[in-house]
């Protein structure tokens, strides 16, 4: 329906200008009149508004304004018409593409805050999408969210603002990743979101080594240098090119799905608390590996023994192919 209108709307456009151009056009060629004086009379005609000829009309003449006064008339009536209807469709549209956005973020709870859609915000989304983890992103580029509002819930807006950051759902929000190119901008976006919501697990992008320390300090759980990484990942290419590689695969997603998943010990069955790695047998059932153990005090055990026990507020890290996670997903309502 709008690119009817948008059709419509153009047609309108180009309708005027040709009434004008055969005006100036006409009033030139029968009267003998300059540029200057041809476009007069022809805006006075078309626009009805009654001054007086340039010079006095011959017969040829008068009937050609005769023509060109009624032409005008019905032409400009559709265009202006034509372009009421464009404006107000557009404006309905935008209001209830807006409308319906923020009914979908209102409903989220416990989702994540993208702050940015650039390099390091679009691969955080993209792996977020292949969790199925709820987000939503805030951006204040108009041409980044009109080429992917189709994918994306955003926000328009500037994230150091605390009322964009709440629009986004900042008070129910289970986490916020600060993807922003400035560290400055970061580092204010972070101090805010720590302030409304004080549980919020908050990683941080950085660009200088010196912003590290102040974005923990602001509140920042985790703080992410892409450079340092990316140099890092390059000389491990060319130490263990087929480590690295293969830790490469690891990351990739395969039909929106994921080679690496963490178990919650509290979201197993509760015939399994305080039971063994051994007793879960993860390898029988899914055909899942266990990996990693995070205990309660934070600290990560690289693969754990069999009998290590699974005690509340510790994580299991499993490793699979990504049908194998979708059945241990589906086996334990992950």
């Amino acid at each position: 329906m709008f690119k009817l209108f948008k059709s419509k709307f153009f047609t309108a456009i180009f309708l005027m200008f040709f009434v004008f151009f055969i005006g100036v056009v006409g009033f030139m060629l029968l009267s003998d009149y300059g540029l200057v004086d041809a476009i007069y009379m022809t805006i006075i005609t078309v626009t009805t508004v009654g001054f007086s000829e340039v010079n006095p009309l011959d017969q040829p003449s008068k009937v050609f304004t005769i023509f060109l006064i009624i032409t005008s008339v019905f032409v400009f009536a559709y265009s202006l018409s034509v372009i009421t209807e464009y404006i107000v469709s557009k404006n309905t549209v935008e209001q209830l593409r807006t409308r319906r956005v923020k009914k979908k973020i209102d409903a989220l709870n416990g989702h994540v805050i993208v702050c940015g859609y650039g390099r390091n915000g679009k691969q955080a989304a993209s792996r977020l999408r292949a969790y199925r983890k709820p987000f939503v992103v805030i951006e204040k580029k108009k041409e980044l969210i009109e080429r992917y509002s189709s994918e994306v819930l955003f926000v328009e807006g500037n994230a150091n603002e605390d009322e964009v950051l709440i629009e986004a759902g900042i008070e129910r929000a289970e986490s916020l990743i600060v993807a922003l190119p400035n560290d400055a901008d970061n580092l204010f976006v972070v101090l805010s979101a720590r302030q409304i919501n004080k549980k919020l697990v908050i990683i941080s992008r950085a660009s200088e080594e010196s912003s590290q320390k102040k974005l923990k300090l602001a509140g920042a759980d985790n703080v992410i240098m892409p450079d340092m990484i990316g140099g890092d990942h390059m000389a491990s290419l060319l130490v263990v090119p087929d480590l690295a590689e293969f830790l490469d695969n690891l990351s990739l997603e395969v039909d929106d799905s994921a080679n690496l998943e963490e178990v919650a010990i509290e979201d197993l069955p509760e015939k399994y608390l305080n039971r063994s790695i051994r007793d879960l047998d993860l390898r029988k059932t899914t055909g899942c590996t266990v990996i990693g153990f995070k205990g309660t005090d934070g600290k990560y055990l690289i693969n754990p023994e069999a009998e290590t026990k699974l005690i509340p507020q510790s994580k299991l890290i499993v490793l699979g192919r990504p049908e194998q996670i979708n059945k241990l997903n589906a086996l334990f309502n992950i």
